[in-house]
């Protein structure tokens, strides 16, 4: 043999090793936390999340919140419920993995507590404020002592203040009708877009309903089964917009943390045992957040109309009313962008009156020029007093 096919023979060995070995670092498995993210806010019932990068390649994975086991789980989705408490407090979640030759796979995420928060043996009210200036940007970095919040004209003091990663959990009820028939792939398409935007350890529920509601997904931070939902919806009946609202405000928890209700609808309300004014009183105890969508009938029905924005004001919400479905998708990445941008408030009433009476909030800034967008008020709780 020449020289140069040994030269060329030793050069083939080496790239053949080079590539066996960045073969081999290619293929260690890694594992990382889905849910929580690191420095995020949870709170309540949540779902932890670790995804291997070679999930054949696991035998077991076992989950860890301070320190304590949570659950072990031998087959993907590694997913696993855990109860993170009442408060918003600082958690270390841990995650090892044991791969099928022995070997052990670990990350680790910290989550964050409230910036300022205080202990209270009464009840708290929650307020969820969107800011925004004269252009209507939203305003970020706002501090604890820059907002001013009075009930009933009285000063409060704020309990706890969230300005960033707050816990969400979302309803999403849409209009599955008959009519939505040549809209639904547009809907589709938006709707997918919209639940992909929002971060991995959002609580989403999916309702849809016509004549009737149903459940599609409820409360779910897997992204896949969120949009395998989506795909399934298909429509048919006619429209119980009330029952689909008093369900929303029932479905979302109360644990803190921000709660919203997006509802989609295209026509009036034909089929729903509940009334507007059950669900005006429903409203009054939640402090769910209400984004309305109306559209086309939604639109030219003045009365139907006035309903999605009353409703969507009342909890300091938005209503968007459109003509086409093609709009659909930028009204979504309106009410992605304004969740990505709020402040959590939280008090416990000077009034300690458990009276049944409504009081009237004001949320304002200390910076002039500054809009604050909240719910009106609240029912306190208790029998309501006749007059």
């Amino acid at each position: 043999m020449t020289l140069d096919l040994f030269r060329r023979a030793g050069v083939a060995a080496c790239l053949v090793l080079a590539t066996a070995t960045a073969g081999a670092r290619q293929a260690a498995p890694t594992i990382s936390i889905l849910s929580p993210g690191e420095g995020t806010y949870v709170t309540g019932s949540v779902v932890l999340q670790a995804r291997p990068s070679a999930p054949a390649s696991v035998r077991e994975m076992t989950f860890f919140a301070d320190g304590r086991s949570v659950c072990t789980v031998i087959h993907p989705p590694f997913d696993c419920p855990w109860e993170a408490g009442a408060g918003i407090r600082e958690h270390v979640i841990r995650v090892v993995a044991t791969t099928l030759d022995g070997n052990r796979l670990v990350a680790t995420v910290r989550t964050k507590s409230a910036g300022y928060t205080e202990s209270v043996d009464v009840d708290v009210v929650q307020i969820t404020a969107t800011v925004t200036d004269g252009s209507g940007h939203f305003v970020k970095g706002l501090k604890r002592e820059q907002f001013k919040l009075k009930e009933d004209g009285v000063a409060q003091r704020l309990t706890s203040f969230v300005g960033e990663n707050i816990p969400l959990e979302l309803v999403v009820a849409t209009d599955v009708s008959d009519s939505m028939t040549e809209a639904m792939p547009t809907l589709k398409a938006s709707v997918k877009a919209f639940l992909n935007a929002l971060r991995p350890a959002d609580q989403v529920t999916l309702l849809a309903f016509n004549d009737n509601i149903f459940t599609v997904v409820r409360r779910s931070t897997d992204p896949v089964a969120r949009l395998k939902a989506v795909d399934r919806l298909a429509p048919w009946g006619g429209t119980a917009l009330y029952d689909a609202l008093l369900t929303g405000l029932n479905t979302v928890g109360k644990q803190p943390g921000r709660r919203a209700l997006v509802v989609f609808t295209d026509g009036e309300d034909q089929n729903s045992a509940s009334t507007i004014k059950r669900v005006e009183s429903r409203l009054e105890t939640s402090d769910a957040t209400i984004y309305t969508i109306g559209l086309g009938r939604s639109v030219k029905d003045k009365a139907l109309a006035g309903i999605l924005q009353h409703l969507a004001e009342m909890s300091g919400g938005r209503a968007f009313l459109i003509d086409r479905a093609a709009q659909l998708s930028q009204v979504f990445g309106d009410i992605v962008e304004e969740l990505s941008n709020q402040h959590l408030l939280s008090y416990a009433s000077s009034n300690e009156r458990r009276d049944g009476t409504f009081r009237k909030i004001s949320v304002d800034v200390t910076e002039g020029g500054l809009h604050v967008r909240h719910r009106q008020g609240y029912r306190a709780p208790g029998k309501a007093v006749k007059k």
